[in-house]
């Protein structure tokens, strides 16, 4: 099976490209990744989709997108006051507006990148230099009972996953640290602590063994 996964940045393209792409080539998934620089519209996410869906009709075409900071014009957003049921709604909306492609399937990260790099404090030792108090609190925010999952960590300009560890970290850099964390924890260890990071896995899957049947 081959994947094409629309990136929102080089961050994401390279978490697909050195962690994704590995692990799903153990279930002859071949990947591609796309890196869409910025989504600052949503005609630019639209067209890239409808060129990759139709150029490349026999392979399957997802996105690793952040759900904060979506542009507010995307179909289907704010249709639903629970960020996981809204996008599941935008992912519909989505396929709907593009003439219902069979070979598409939206992903969105909940609510953003630095959210899953919560899944394992463990991985910020010796990360953008932090210090046994950062982590405690970094920990602190991971259990916090508002949080039921590291996905769950809110979205508003002040509290957002990245905005937490900016403040805690100063020296963070995504690019650098934020791929390297997300190395440590691995994407098995991401998909056990994040049920909408699972789902998305276990849809690749389950097409690629559709498509060996």
């Amino acid at each position: 099976m081959r994947l094409y996964v629309l990136c929102e940045g080089p961050t994401e393209e390279r978490f697909v490209k050195e962690l994704l792409a590995p692990y799903l080539f153990n279930d002859n998934i071949y990947t591609k990744e796309i890196n869409l620089g910025g989504v600052s519209r949503y005609a630019k996410i639209r067209k890239v989709l409808e060129t990759l869906c139709k150029g490349d009709t026999s392979a399957y075409v997802t996105t690793m997108l952040d759900y904060y900071k979506l542009p507010k014009d995307t179909p289907g957003k704010y249709t639903a006051t629970d960020a996981f049921a809204d996008a599941k709604n935008i992912d519909a909306a989505v396929n709907d507006d593009l003439g219902g492609c069979k070979n598409l399937f939206i992903n969105l990260i909940v609510h953003e990148f630095e959210g899953l790099l919560f899944s394992d404090i463990s991985a910020f030792i010796g990360e953008a230099k932090a210090s046994e108090k950062d982590l405690l609190e970094l920990a602190r925010i991971k259990n916090d009972p508002k949080f039921p999952t590291p996905e769950h960590i809110n979205d508003s300009e002040m509290t957002a996953p990245s905005k937490r560890i900016l403040n805690l970290l100063p020296g963070y850099v995504k690019t650098l640290n934020g791929l390297s964390i997300a190395k440590r924890i691995t994407i098995e260890k991401i998909a056990e602590e994040c049920p909408h990071f699972h789902a998305w896995i276990k849809k690749i899957k389950a097409l690629a063994k559709e498509d060996a049947q």
